[in-house]
């Protein structure tokens, strides 16, 4: 089951409405009883509708877990689209400045503190959820990927684990790497990387600033599953062939506790 809502977010945008999601796994219907964790996903548009997806391409998330009856809730809110930056804006924890981008504020905190505050205590008393922090996951690519290590390290307390791909780590890089440096982590984190072969090709400077992300998160004892992407690209086609890599990160060695029981 997929449901998508209205809301808003007073803090970034006003009473300006964007799209929510929700995917349930059909089970829960025929089993109350039944809990389940919780993906929360960046650029909520592009994670199971092609017909909401920016390039008209999604994630087809929906497809994935039905097929293979992944015990998983997946929520999700859409991004940003306004043209000064807007996405860019409440995807960064950082402000910075960019060659043919300009200056971006920073307001990722806002964002962090809507879905932790707000959105997250929402889903958790609507539907079926395992609400601690073992069963609570964040995903997103991009600059979803950037808010994905900074949401499971910054709110280390909500999220256990998490999936960037493609991240931009090439925002505020010193900033960034005090973040990894200082964050208060419990020693169960764990975190997915990737990025594509494709990519690696057109961004030279990108491997030392991901082989630095991923040397700081080891040093801090964060568990790290790392992959350039063969014939990897920036787009939500090849996004969309990681998610079995990425569900296997986040589930390795997950608490005994089955979700169905």
């Amino acid at each position: 089951m997929i449901r998508k809502w209205k809301v808003t977010i007073p803090t970034l945008t006003g009473r300006e409405p964007r799209w929510a999601y929700i995917y349930v796994p059909d089970e829960a219907a025929s089993h109350p009883d039944r809990r389940y964790p919780v993906l929360y996903m960046f650029d909520g548009h592009n994670v199971f509708f092609d017909k909401d997806a920016t390039y008209g391409k999604s994630w087809g998330m929906k497809e994935y877990l039905e097929e293979n009856e992944v015990p998983l809730i997946v929520a999700a809110v859409e991004c940003n689209h306004h043209p000064d930056g807007g996405r860019l804006s409440e995807y960064s924890p950082f402000s910075f400045s960019a060659k043919n981008i300009g200056k971006i504020s920073g307001r990722g905190k806002k964002t962090m503190d809507y879905l932790v505050g707000v959105f997250k205590p929402f889903i958790d008393s609507r539907y079926p959820t395992l609400p601690d922090r073992e069963h609570t996951f964040l995903a997103g690519s991009s600059m979803g990927g950037l808010m994905t290590l900074y949401g499971v390290m910054a709110y280390n307390a909500v999220f256990s684990r998490g999936a960037a791909l493609s991240p931009s780590v090439w925002v505020a890089p010193r900033r960034f790497d005090r973040m990894l440096q200082t964050a208060r982590l419990h020693g169960d984190t764990a975190l997915y990387l990737d990025y594509g072969e494709k990519e690696i090709a057109n961004h030279k400077d990108m491997l030392p600033a991901l082989l630095r992300c991923v040397t700081r998160l080891c040093q801090r004892g964060v568990s790290v599953s790392f992959r350039i992407v063969p014939g990897g690209t920036h787009c939500e086609a090849s996004w969309e062939k990681q998610i079995p890599s990425f569900m296997q990160a986040l589930f390795y060695q997950a608490d005994e506790e089955n979700p169905q029981e």
